[in-house]
């Protein structure tokens, strides 16, 4: 998916750029994308690609399955464990003609697991979503939940922790382990999402600690290495509607990404909270989807409606950022201080979400269908209140202490000893 494999392409091109043999192995999707960027691809053989283009129509009983648990357990599933033998054969047969001396890969890429210990093939998993390790002093991941404070909250939240690992998502570590069984490989003991951290020889976690839960304890493979962001080639969707926006009081910039595929989440409610306020310039990124229904329906002069706006172009002229909480346009948010309202829940966004709210950053709506009053009086309130700006401004200063593929070099580097000139990358 976009937010899995978008932050891995500037590290691609750089390690690539460095004179290392870099391919790329993913779906039929993005064939185009890595072959744009001049890296050789290997397409999808044995796996069956499930995307957010395709989920509801490979998967239709998903669209009906409204638990933020129930939805957790049948994503992690259906669109990441049991597509891992399907991985593991095309990884194989990969190997088979080209012997890769290093996986890079996103976190919950499931075939890693399998292909380190079956290849003997050391892995660099990158975190593409924030630290979800278990630990004593944080909540359980998935469930969109801040560290408690005081004896009882604390205490609720290892119950919490005791609960997911043990009962409500025990299911996706049961699958797991039955497939290492199917492979002939050891079962794990830790909880599933901590063994996709803890396993890897190297874990790059995207972001920085000024981002992060305060932890106590954390798996010794973990590395901040900063926002990893997608390769930019520069001025391929530029904003152009720079003197335009400087017009007026309020400018606000809203997005779904590209995995939720319906306007009236996000989009619409925030061009109702703003169509009749001619002070206020609404730049909208639809991802492609439904963008012409939507300037048909809202024509006015203070909106602008695009499928695709270059983030790092449109984000200094903008004010306030409405987001689905998706990881890498937060990332970008923070790093050009832009206060966010966020209002995202499946696929891991609350967790997102819940760390703009505790870190004080944004509003968190912690919905998915938030009203057009919601959005209208939280983008008030970020910018009323001038802590929020000044908190994104703190991460954002943190943020430009790290260069995110030279730290990620770095650390490889030290993992395989040295790099020879030939060294080959998947």
């Amino acid at each position: 998916m976009d937010g899995h494999l978008n932050p891995l392409t500037g590290l691609a091109v750089h390690l690539q750029q460095l004179g290392h043999d870099v391919r790329w192995y993913t779906g039929p999707t993005y064939a185009d994308k890595i072959k744009s960027l001049g890296i050789p691809y290997y397409p999808y053989q044995q796996a069956k690609e499930i995307n957010q283009l395709n989920m509801d129509t490979a998967l239709p009983e998903r669209q009906h399955i409204k638990g933020t648990i129930a939805r957790l357990r049948f994503d992690l599933n259906n669109l990441f464990l049991l597509r891992a033998p399907e991985f593991v054969i095309d990884l194989k047969a990969i190997y088979n003609e080209f012997p890769y001396d290093l996986l890079v890969c996103d976190m919950i890429f499931t075939g890693a697991p399998f292909i380190q210990k079956l290849l003997n093939v050391p892995v660099a998993a990158v975190g593409v979503v924030p630290l979800s390790e278990t630990g004593r002093d944080v909540p359980p991941g998935g469930l969109g939940m801040v560290p408690a404070n005081g004896l009882f909250g604390k205490l609720k939240q290892d119950f919490i922790r005791y609960l997911t690992v043990n009962h409500l998502l025990k299911p996706c570590t049961d699958l797991f382990n039955h497939l290492l069984e199917e492979h002939g490989l050891p079962t794990t003991t830790d909880f599933m999402f901590d063994t996709f951290i803890r396993q890897p020889d190297l874990f790059l976690q995207s972001g920085t600690p000024a981002f992060e839960y305060p932890r106590q304890t954390m798996s010794p493979n973990i590395r901040f290495v900063g926002p990893m962001l997608p390769h930019n080639k520069g001025g391929r969707h530029p904003f152009r509607q720079v003197e335009l926006a400087k017009q007026y009081k309020k400018v606000v910039l809203v997005t779904q990404g590209t995995v939720e595929r319906d306007p009236a989440k996000i989009i619409v409610p925030t061009l109702e909270a703003f169509k009749d306020d001619p002070k206020t310039l609404v730049v909208v990124t639809t991802g492609g989807s439904q963008t012409a229904e939507l300037r048909a329906r809202y024509p006015q002069t203070n909106f602008i409606i695009e499928d695709f706006i270059d983030f790092n172009s449109v984000m200094p002229h903008v004010h306030v950022y409405v987001t689905n909480a998706g990881y890498g346009g937060v990332m970008l948010a923070l790093q050009h201080g832009l206060p966010m309202v966020a209002a995202g829940v499946y696929e891991g966004k609350n967790d997102i979400a819940a760390r703009i709210g505790y870190f004080k950053v944004g509003v968190n709506l912690k919905t998915e269908t938030p009203t057009a009053a919601q959005i209208r009086k939280s983008v008030a309130q970020v910018l009323a209140d001038r802590n929020y700006k000044r908190n994104v401004q703190r991460i954002g200063v943190d943020f430009m202490q790290y260069d995110a593929n030279t730290v990620c070099t770095t650390y490889i580097n030290e993992l395989l000893g040295k790099f020879e000139p030939e060294a080959e990358l998947v």
